[in-house]
C-alpha cells in the first residue's frame, strides 16, 4: 500500500536572496547562522547587512549550530492564524541558542503545558515540502 502525501496547509516562508543559505541549511537537517566577517559575531535573523554597530558588512559566513539552546520565553497558542491550524495546539517560543543568539520557533515533541522558560532544547527538523524545512525544537531528554 502506498503512502500519500498530504499537502503542507500552514504558512510557508518568504524566500529572500539573503536568507537562501539558511534554508538549505535546513532542508539538509543543519542550523546555520550568518557570521559577520568584519565582527565575527553570529546573528539571527539572517539578514542583508550585519546588524552590529558600525558594522555595514554585507558578507558573511555561514556556520553550522550545535542546535541546542534554552526556552527563553514562549506562549501556548490554542487558537491558530488559519484554519489550517484548527484544533491543534502549540508553543511558540524565544530559543536562546548556545552559540548566543536568539531565534524565534516552536517547542515540539511535549506537552505545550510542560514547558518551561529555562528548559533545555535541542534543533529538529520539520519537512513540510520539497522545498522547505523548518528547524523546530523538542526538549533534551
Amino acid at each position: 500500500m502506498s503512502e500519500e502525501k498530504v499537502e503542507y496547509a500552514k504558512p510557508l516562508p518568504d524566500f529572500r536572496p539573503e536568507t537562501k543559505p539558511f534554508w538549505d541549511g535546513t532542508k539538509e537537517h543543519k542550523l546555520l547562522l550568518p557570521k559577520c566577517k568584519e565582527t565575527g559575531k553570529v546573528f539571527f535573523y539572517p539578514r542583508a547587512i550585519s546588524p552590529f554597530p558600525n558594522s555595514t558588512n554585507m558578507d558573511f559566513d555561514w556556520v553550522e549550530s550545535s542546535g541546542k539552546g534554552k526556552v527563553w520565553t514562549y506562549s501556548v497558542h490554542y487558537m491558530g492564524p488559519t484554519k489550517a491550524y484548527k484544533g491543534e495546539t502549540y508553543v511558540v517560543a524565544m530559543i536562546e541558542l548556545d552559540d548566543g543568539v536568539k531565534m524565534m520557533s516552536n517547542v515540539v515533541d511535549c506537552d505545550p503545558e510542560s514547558v518551561t522558560i529555562g528548559m533545555e532544547v535541542e534543533v529538529v527538523f520539520e519537512d513540510a515540502t520539497d522545498e522547505v524545512t523548518f528547524a523546530k525544537f523538542k526538549p533534551v531528554q
